[in-house]
């Protein structure tokens, strides 16, 4: 499965969707990874202030990657799937 996010609150969609997906609470998705409950939510909500660190560390526990691909523009149907 692959989802294009270009912007921080789409990289918090994605985030929440795994997330949900996985029966986590965004409690039990910070013990997982060193946070407090209120640091995933930020991250969640696309809060520009958020380490990449952080960012990575949620990924890894979901056990999503980063893929960096040249830009290129989305059917109407990719757009679609991300929301």
């Amino acid at each position: 499965m692959h989802q294009i996010a270009r912007t921080t609150t789409q990289i918090g969609a994605v985030i929440r969707r795994e997330r949900r997906r996985r029966g986590l609470t965004q409690s039990e998705l910070g013990s997982r990874i060193g946070l407090r409950q209120a640091t995933v939510s930020k991250l969640e909500k696309g809060e520009p202030a958020t380490q990449l660190r952080t960012l990575l560390d949620a990924l890894t526990a979901l056990d999503l990657q980063v893929i960096i691909a040249e830009r290129r523009k989305p059917s109407a149907k990719e757009v679609e799937e991300l929301f």
